[in-house]
């Protein structure tokens, strides 16, 4: 089987579909193939649903082009109802829900045409950037699969990384769209609160959890986020630009930009080989014409304004199953929903001042740069046996999710922030690089994204995995 159909661009393969260069089932064909052969090793693809995937491809194939994702396969990270389909949030309180409706985002796929293939692995309840949990397993990364591919969106990533499918879904509270996106070389962005929106979502005033698209290029995630954003009057907060503000050229000149490069973005611990290769990129940004100064937004009290957050959601959504049955819950959603019962009124009274002014010192540092430029993640993928980082550069950390500084960081300021492929580590491990966008600015992230792929090509190293003879 040639794999050069699984590889091509969804924006490619969403033409040859509407003009009927392609089939739906020729499409869904291929990627199920590629999951049959592949899937095994990396096990990204935890539930296949390739019966009624198929009768939808043959339904589309024999009716009028359904949208801008007609027949397009799509993988649906398992937080995600799926009507149908077992989705199990990596839970054994799930291990065997199959929902009767569909979450938000997958009723918008299905409606622009798009065939969901099935449900991508994610780590119990998404905690923790490590995918795994006691139903599935493990998902393995696809350049070595001795390493973790990140998470909690890492079933999404890897199966963009090997072909399994040309788009997916993740979703993002501490870097769970960006972590796994940087680890398999692939493009993930967390847009700002309420561009996409969420329902079902018990707590639809929390700004910080965001859902979003995957992609293996920028143009492809652009073409998900156009179907994926826009208003529904069920959802508080959410952004009244319709998707379609992203169905757009993604060009554009940079001349004479402001850019701020921080490589630690203002004293995070970062691992000195991802320092290494990420200080290689700056020079692409200068060659775009962009003034590049070292710079960082004042983000004193970051830990503490997204710790408490983090801890009241956790508990707010998981108290309950605690009570009825700790033992079928990781120790680490145990401590994050005991964190989140200790904290008091006036402890989140705090973290919301505290945030506020975090905002405003963000915003006058916006006023200055046009983008942020800084690591993804503080290491390198780490072992597959290890759940998660415990020191970087000799500095013991504090808690299961503190490692993800970097990215959690950036949450809490409110800001769209990208993960797009930055090269390769002496060891072959793929390195991200964040850009970070001003307030609500997820277009010019993406223009700026995509000026960078284009200039690099990071993104086309394909998994030896993943390709045939691989």
């Amino acid at each position: 089987m040639s794999t050069d159909l699984v590889f091509e661009d969804a924006t490619s393969l969403c033409a040859r579909l509407q003009s009927r260069d392609l089939s739906a089932v020729e499409v869904l064909d291929a990627h199920l193939a590629q999951i049959e052969r592949v899937n095994p090793t990396v096990n990204a693809v935890c539930t296949l649903d390739a019966d009624r995937a198929m009768e939808t491809a043959r339904s589309l194939d024999s009716g009028p082009v359904s949208g801008p994702l007609h027949g397009l396969p799509v993988g649906i990270k398992d937080l995600s109802p799926t009507k149908g389909i077992r989705t199990t949030y990596g839970s054994p309180f799930f291990e065997n829900w199959v929902p009767d409706f569909d979450a938000l985002p997958v009723e918008r796929l299905k409606n622009a045409g798009a065939v969901v293939i099935g449900k991508t692995n994610t780590p119990e309840f998404g905690a923790g950037s490590q995918t795994f949990n006691p139903i599935f397993g493990p998902t393995l990364n696809a350049y070595d699969a001795t390493k973790t591919c990140g998470g909690s969106s890492g079933g999404s990533a890897v199966a963009l990384a090997c072909g399994l499918v040309p788009i997916a879904t993740g979703s993002d509270l501490g870097g769970s769209l960006r972590n796994p996106a940087a680890w398999s070389n692939v493009v993930g962005i967390r847009c700002s609160v309420g561009r996409v929106p969420s329902y079902p979502n018990a707590l639809g005033f929390n700004s910080l959890s965001v859902q979003g698209p995957m992609g293996r290029t920028v143009d492809d995630v652009a073409l998900q986020l156009s179907v994926l954003a826009g208003p529904d009057p069920r959802v508080p907060g959410c952004l009244a630009d319709p998707g379609s503000i992203f169905e757009v050229n993604l060009g554009r000149s940079f001349e004479g930009v402001r850019v701020a490069w921080s490589a630690d973005l203002g004293g995070y611990p970062v691992d000195s080989t991802v320092t290494e290769v990420l200080e290689k990129q700056r020079s692409v940004f200068a060659n775009l014409g962009c003034v590049v100064e070292e710079a960082c937004p004042d983000l004193s009290d970051a830990d503490e304004i997204f710790q408490a957050f983090r801890a009241y959601k956790f508990a707010s959504d998981y108290r309950k199953l605690l009570e009825e049955d700790e033992s079928k819950v990781k120790e680490t959603v145990k401590w994050n929903v005991r964190e989140g019962l200790k904290l008091s009124a006036m402890d989140l009274a705090d973290a919301e001042v505290k945030r506020t002014k975090l905002h405003v010192r963000v915003a006058e540092f916006f006023e200055k740069y046009d983008f942020l430029l800084c690591p993804v993640t503080s290491v390198n993928p780490f072992s597959i046996e290890q759940e998660y980082v415990t020191e970087i550069n000799g500095r013991e950390l504090e808690n299961y999710i503190q490692w993800m500084a970097t990215c959690y960081a950036i949450t809490v300021t409110g800001h769209p922030a990208i993960s797009v492929p930055a090269g390769f580590t002496g060891d072959g491990l793929p390195v991200g690089l964040q850009i970070v966008g001003g307030y609500r600015q997820e277009l010019a992230v993406l223009q700026v994204a995509k000026a960078f792929e284009e200039a690099t090509q990071f993104g086309r190293t394909r998994p030896a995995v993943a390709v045939e003879g691989g």
